[in-house]
C-alpha cells in the first residue's frame, strides 16, 4: 500500500484518531508507517547545516517523542500531522540552534536564503534563529501565510504538497510564497540594520 494512495491515507486516518484517543499501539503503528516520510521531513530541515550533531534520526525520534507527548491534540488527517510534525521538528531545530549559539554570536558562516526549492539552504545558527523570529512576527500578522511559510522553508514541502495541507490552490501557496518571502526579506534586512 503506497502512502498516496486513497486507502493509506485512510489508514493513517484511522490511526492518527486511535492515537489522538490515547491508543499507544496506534502510535507506534503510524511512526512505523511514516518513518521514511519523517525522515525526508527531517532532512529538510537540516538541510545545508555545517553540525552533523543533530542528525536525520535523532530529529525524527525527538519529534516522535515530542509528537507522543501531545498525543491530546486533535491530529485530523495525514496533512494535519505532517504540517505538525514540521512544527515540532522546527522548534527542536531552532531550539538546538539556539542552544548552539549560547556561547558564540555571528561568524563567517554562509547565509540563510529563502529559495524557491524551499528548505534552508547552508544555514548559519544564527541566521536560523533569525529567520525562525521574523516567522514569528509574520504568525501574528498571518497565521496562515507563517503556516506556509514553514511548511516550505522548514518543512521543505512542494506546492503542490503545501496547497493540500493549506486546503487551498497551487496558485495561492506560489503568490502567498512571494508575499511572505517579501515580508521575511524586508524583516531581515531590518534586523540585520539594527
Amino acid at each position: 500500500m503506497a502512502e498516496g494512495d486513497p486507502e493509506s491515507k485512510g489508514e493513517i486516518t484511522r490511526l492518527l484518531i486511535s492515537w489522538r484517543h490515547g491508543d499507544q499501539g496506534a502510535a507506534d503503528q503510524l511512526f512505523s508507517v511514516l518513518y521514511q516520510e519523517l525522515r525526508t521531513l527531517a532532512r529538510r530541515q537540516l538541510r545545508g547545516g555545517k553540525d552533523a550533531t543533530l542528525g536525520t534520526t535523532a530529529l525524527v525520534h525527538e519529534a516522535y517523542v515530542k509528537l507522543l507527548e501531545s498525543s491530546r491534540v486533535d491530529v485530523k488527517d495525514r496533512g494535519h500531522f505532517f504540517a505538525l510534525a514540521s512544527r515540532v521538528m522546527r522548534q527542536i531545530v531552532v531550539d538546538y540552534a539556539r542552544r548552539k549559539s549560547a556561547g558564540k554570536r555571528g561568524g563567517n558562516e554562509p547565509k540563510a536564503e529563502l529559495d524557491d526549492n524551499a528548505g534552508a539552504s547552508s544555514s548559519t545558527v544564527q541566521e536560523l534563529i533569525e529567520v525562525d523570529e521574523a516567522l514569528k512576527k509574520l504568525e501574528a500578522l498571518d497565521p496562515r501565510m507563517g503556516k506556509l511559510v514553514e511548511l516550505r522553508f522548514f518543512g521543505g514541502l512542494s506546492v503542490e504538497e503545501t496547497a493540500e495541507i493549506l486546503e487551498t490552490s497551487e496558485r495561492t501557496v506560489k503568490r502567498d510564497w512571494q508575499k511572505a518571502r517579501a515580508f521575511l526579506y524586508h524583516e531581515l534586512s531590518r534586523q540585520k540594520a539594527e
